[in-house]
């Protein structure tokens, strides 16, 4: 059950962050980037407590799907998603498109945003790959819709994190549904009795 609060609680806090801090867009800035500033500790803390749900929740898919289909990798890949939301929260993105408020619209990437960025590039296609994996059990009775439906989320997510350069918000509707989709999906298989 803690795979399935942690998207929804991470995006809750981020929207409501994102709406209430002065110079923040979301047509602009990442939600990352709200862990910069005076106030930014609530989104560290955020990540952090975002990814410890992830890996509890992967520990809970490991017990519920132990000898099935997707009870290996796909507790593994959600386990490396929440992973990649702990090196978010050690290594903060870098200031930008004028956030924080006074920040030059253009500036370089440092070390610390280049770790944060490369934890991205595994953490969602880790859980791209689970949403395949995990299609396997949801694949039985009445499921057949939810698994066509979890191999096709994997798709948008990508396309949303390709997209990024060009357009922040794309990245944000993309990884927002990636995690409401494995909050959807968690809470499927803990749910449904039928699964394999």
């Amino acid at each position: 059950m803690c795979a399935v609060v942690a998207g929804p609680l991470f995006l809750v806090v981020g929207v409501a962050q994102g709406l209430a801090r002065e110079g923040f867009d979301f047509t602009r800035n990442a939600i990352s980037q709200l862990a910069l500033g005076a106030t930014g500790w609530i989104q560290t803390v955020s990540f952090l407590l975002a990814g410890a749900l992830l890996i509890a929740g992967a520990v809970g898919l490991r017990r519920l799907l132990r000898g099935g289909p997707g009870g290996t990798w796909g507790p593994v890949l959600v386990g490396v998603f929440g992973a990649s939301f702990w090196a978010a929260a050690a290594f903060p993105a870098d200031a930008g498109t004028g956030f924080p408020v006074g920040v030059p619209e253009a500036t370089a990437m440092s070390g610390h945003g280049t770790v944060h960025m490369l934890a991205g590039m595994v953490g969602y296609p880790a859980l791209c790959a689970a949403f395949v994996v995990l299609a396997r059990p949801l694949a039985t009775g009445a499921g057949q819709g939810w698994a066509v439906a979890t191999r096709l989320v994997p798709l948008v997510v990508l396309t949303g994190f390709a997209a990024s350069a060009a357009s922040v918000l794309a990245f944000t509707v993309g990884a927002g549904l990636g995690l409401l989709w494995l909050a959807a999906v968690t809470a499927r298989l803990v749910t449904v009795p039928e699964r394999a």
